[in-house]
């Protein structure tokens, strides 16, 4: 997305922290960006959202991957260049969401 970045993320230990994470990761990018632009990268604060267990992550994943064609800037989610994971391939990733969207219905 161009004015905003969706995220599904997982902390891995007791400690992790994801305000020292999201601080981190807006420091870090403004730095790169401030080389290549003279605009701010990022606004004040930010929204998060904590998963219950119950929610489906399936639903999460659309969602995100879904976003930019809900946006108009593709027709097709598979055609944003900007959406992947650390852990899955895209291709991955859309299997994983067909397989539980079918077995939802």
């Amino acid at each position: 997305m161009p004015d905003h970045l969706h995220a599904l993320l997982e902390g891995q230990e007791d400690r992790s922290d994801f305000q020292k994470f999201a601080a981190m990761i807006k420091q870090r990018t403004s730095f790169a960006y401030r080389r290549v632009s003279e605009t701010q990268l990022w606004q004040e604060g930010y929204y998060d959202r904590v998963l219950r267990d119950d929610e489906p992550i399936p639903d999460v994943i659309r969602y995100i991957i879904a976003n930019p064609a809900r946006a108009g800037l593709v027709v097709d989610p598979g055609e944003y260049p900007f959406w992947g994971s650390g852990v899955y391939s895209r291709e991955e990733l859309v299997e994983f969401i067909a397989v539980k969207t079918d077995r939802h219905r």
